[in-house]
């Protein structure tokens, strides 16, 4: 049985930069997988960035109870 390739023959680098990112992962990321369902609604970096500081200032106004 032939394993199924990883890399196939049309997969094009030669325009790529070997670490480019690298700086950024070492300084530190977080990458999270959205679900599709909620990537209907927010679609990108910012509208997910700005609803969870929206999030986060509705949490902070709450009184906390005991």
């Amino acid at each position: 049985m032939k394993e199924k390739a990883d890399m196939l023959d049309e997969y094009d680098f030669s325009k790529g930069g070997r670490g480019k990112y690298a700086d950024a992962y070492h300084k530190g990321t977080n990458v999270v997988k959205i679900d599709d369902d909620i990537t209907q609604v927010f679609p990108d970096t910012k509208s997910v960035n700005e609803a969870l500081r929206t999030l986060i200032k509705l949490l902070q106004q709450e009184p906390k109870t005991a």
